[in-house]
């Protein structure tokens, strides 16, 4: 919290009796656009009243437990239809602030300019209730931004905003008789007309369009057209007629979205793996910073568990060994996983102790998340391997036993009940004794929901991580095998070679045995896929897009 922000002070103490509310902008769509104020007061709120389309962007922020009233729109059909007329946004708002709440009213884009807030805010103030407003990144000028489409040049271009739902013969009179940028909020299917009422008011019709839908997010999608020629592209494309006609769309009017400068800087939509789902699977814990990287590339991961991780059943010789660390026993302990970590970690936290009780032991990972998960932990570790990342390369600069330099020959491996003979063999080869100890069981989750299952098998993901063979298995043993024109992506030969037991053709290789390397060259994969079709003159699709069941060509 930054203590000169004037934001950040409370003022509830001089309004006695009432809760205060923040009036917050959720931006259009991607979360990663939210200002620290908005996340900071998202943590702080007792009560989170959030449009639907932005709920799951801000609800993540708030705090365990924080009340989410659900808003209803209450309209005249479903009066007539008997439906109970439900608070509405106002009613909620005011209700939880004079109860002493804290309360944050989200809504999309910026507070100011998208939507109705002002009429809540005037409410608040007839009665006495204390407010603030944070601002958010207005769908108007958002949208444009993320579509690669500068609303400004050095020339000052003038832009005028139009709401086409509300803007009247007037309004398209003035823009169409300007010659600066016009950003349009309309629908999908209304589009055409908007484009129509502006050439009727003077707009040629070979001023160039642009149009997105879902913008700022994953499922963006953007065309460009003119005014003249928007009909017709879309009738073309078979864009219309859809169901999703309704739904909201930014068209920007003017040179600065010419198809040629859009081309070159249409910067998200030309990510490596723009809108791709990809499967990973892997426990729920590992997976959160390789999905962070996903994400990064444009992509969309789902995240299936397919290793459960347990206690051991006989939990002695653990706890017998965290007691031989604290008296002295060791002089290494080496953890070859994020869950060994965990085990150690959640054992010591048992015991009262904390990374305190490693002073004097020499500690090794045996790759770049464990020793994050250590340094998370308070730990520094002593060695890391600095070539390949596993038990062979951490043995590759595991010193041998010196007498004369290790007054402890003893090394504590924490490790699955899955069996580490290379790493056993080979410190013992320099020397070492080895207690080698049960710290936690993997077991085969529980299958994932019957939809995640339907698009394993149908060709829904686009592409699936492969981290280990024991992820090929699972993941087949309880969702079923990935479809053909899914895209898979192994971590090593090894676990390649799984995947190609099970029917699975590898297209993607890592260059080293880490997740972050793996991820690294799908999106590599991804580019060098998304130039070819470029160069053909084919569109840019997804692997889930082509047809079922087509044969697959390799990429190479």
């Amino acid at each position: 919290m930054n203590p000169t922000s004037p934001t950040t002070s409370p003022v509830t103490s001089a309004f006695t009796g009432h809760g205060n509310v923040t009036f917050l902008g959720a931006g259009p769509g991607d979360p990663g656009l939210l200002t620290l104020r908005a996340v900071e007061a998202l943590a702080g709120a007792d009560v989170l009243i959030a449009e639907p389309e932005v709920l799951e962007v801000v609800r993540g922020h708030a705090r365990t437990g924080v009340s989410t009233p659900e808003l209803t729109v209450v309209d005249e059909a479903s009066t007539t239809a008997g439906v109970p007329v439900l608070r509405d946004a106002a009613n909620l708002v005011m209700e939880a602030a004079r109860g002493g709440k804290r309360v944050v009213r989200a809504v999309t884009g910026d507070p100011g300019l998208d939507g109705n807030a002002g009429a809540e805010m005037l409410a608040c103030a007839a009665e006495g209730i204390p407010f603030e407003v944070v601002p958010g990144v207005a769908t108007a000028v958002g949208v444009p931004a993320y579509a690669g489409v500068p609303l400004r040049d050095a020339q000052g271009t003038d832009v005028r905003f139009v709401d086409a739902r509300t803007a009247d013969e007037r309004c398209w009179s003035e823009v169409g008789a300007s010659d600066g940028t016009v950003v349009v909020s309309t629908s999908l299917d209304s589009v055409a007309a908007a484009a129509g009422e502006l050439v009727a008011a003077g707009r040629k019709p070979d001023t160039p369009l642009t149009v997105t839908i879902a913008g700022t997010t994953t499922r963006q999608r953007t065309w460009t057209a003119t005014l003249g020629t928007i009909a017709q592209v879309f009738k073309q494309g078979k864009v219309l007629p859809s169901p999703e006609g309704h739904r909201p769309v930014i068209a920007v009017v003017g040179e600065r979205s010419a198809p040629a400068q859009r081309d070159q800087l249409a910067w998200f939509e030309s990510k490596p793996l723009f809108g791709w789902r990809v499967l990973v699977p892997r426990t729920k814990e590992q997976a959160a910073s390789l999905s962070d990287q996903l994400r990064s590339y444009g992509a969309v991961p789902h995240e299936v568990p397919t290793i459960a991780v347990e206690p051991p059943r006989t939990p002695q010789q653990m706890e017998r060994a965290v007691k031989g660390l604290v008296t002295g026993r060791y002089e290494w302990i080496a953890f070859t996983s994020v869950n060994a970590v965990k085990a150690v970690r959640e054992k010591f936290e048992e015991y009262g102790l904390d990374a305190r009780a490693f002073a004097g032991i020499k500690v090794a990972a045996v790759g770049e998340q464990t020793a994050a998960a250590l340094v998370d932990f308070g730990v520094k570790p002593d060695l890391v391997p600095s070539g390949e990342q596993s038990a062979a390369g951490l043995l590759e600069d595991w010193p041998p036993y010196d007498p004369v330099f290790d007054p402890i020959d003893r090394v504590f491996l924490p490790r699955a009940d899955i069996a580490t003979e290379t790493l056993v063999a080979g410190l013992i080869e320099l020397g070492w004794e080895v207690d080698d100890v049960t710290a936690y069981r993997t077991v085969r989750a529980s299958p994932p929901p019957a939809d995640t299952r339907e698009a394993i098998k149908g060709g829904g993901f686009d592409a699936v991580l492969f981290t280990s063979s024991s992820t090929v298995r699972n993941l087949v043993g309880i969702a079923g095998k990935p479809h053909n024109v899914t895209v898979i992506a192994c971590i090593g030969p090894a676990t390649a070679k799984t995947a190609e037991e099970h029917g699975l053709r590898v297209d993607v290789l890592s260059p080293e045995p880490s997740v972050h390397k793996l991820a690294e060259a799908l999106a590599d994969f991804g580019l060098r896929r998304r130039a070819a079709a470029l160069e053909a003159g084919d569109p840019v699709t997804r692997p889930s897009e082509r047809r079922p069941g087509a044969r697959r060509r390799r990429t190479t």
